[in-house]
């Protein structure tokens, strides 16, 4: 079974995460690229409302249940309140049938490659020193990176989107 290179975008909240993926998520596809996600939240987010026929069942106890139209599917599996859950078990999951590259917003201490975003304006500290799956930096202003790890421009999106196309995929396929 074919499995489409993952590539992560990891950084404190508030970063710029979302906003970037918005931005470059057109230009892969402009590369005929095959784009899927997979963003981590930290909070309980709730897809179907109350009053809808999904919700009602949901609530009456079945897990999981799809919903299911021409335009669109959805899944939605209740996990217990304590669950530890991983990229890899999302990643299992996921239906990559035709994908080129699966995108992941989150999950910033499980072992995968990452661009690390970075906003020093914020203060937070730097992951790269502790997670050498970090593949280069995204940042709003020139930092200084050991050899081989790339300072990306984050108001570059073109230019990440070239280091994703020729630098990370071109790995992936060697």
């Amino acid at each position: 079974m074919f499995n489409p290179p993952v590539l992560g975008f990891a950084a404190a909240s508030g970063t710029g995460k979302t906003s970037l993926l918005t931005q470059l998520i057109p230009m892969l596809k402009a590369q005929n690229l095959q784009v899927g996600i997979i963003k981590h939240s930290h909070h309980d987010f709730e897809i179907d409302h109350p009053g809808k026929d999904s919700f009602r069942l949901r609530k009456a106890g079945a897990t999981p249940i799809m919903l299911v139209s021409r335009y669109r599917r959805a899944i939605i599996s209740e996990l217990p309140a304590d669950a530890d859950i991983s990229l890899t078990e999302q990643l299992a999951l996921f239906p990559n049938a035709g994908l080129d590259l699966i995108l992941v917003e989150g999950f910033r201490h499980d072992s995968y490659p990452k661009i690390e975003l970075c906003r020093p304006s914020l203060g937070k500290p730097l992951l790269y020193p502790e997670d050498p799956s970090i593949i280069a930096i995204a940042s709003d202003q020139p930092l200084s990176t050991p050899p081989g790890l790339p300072c990306l421009d984050l108001n570059d999106t073109q230019a990440i989107a070239k280091f994703i196309i020729e630098i990370f995929l071109k790995r992936q396929s060697d």
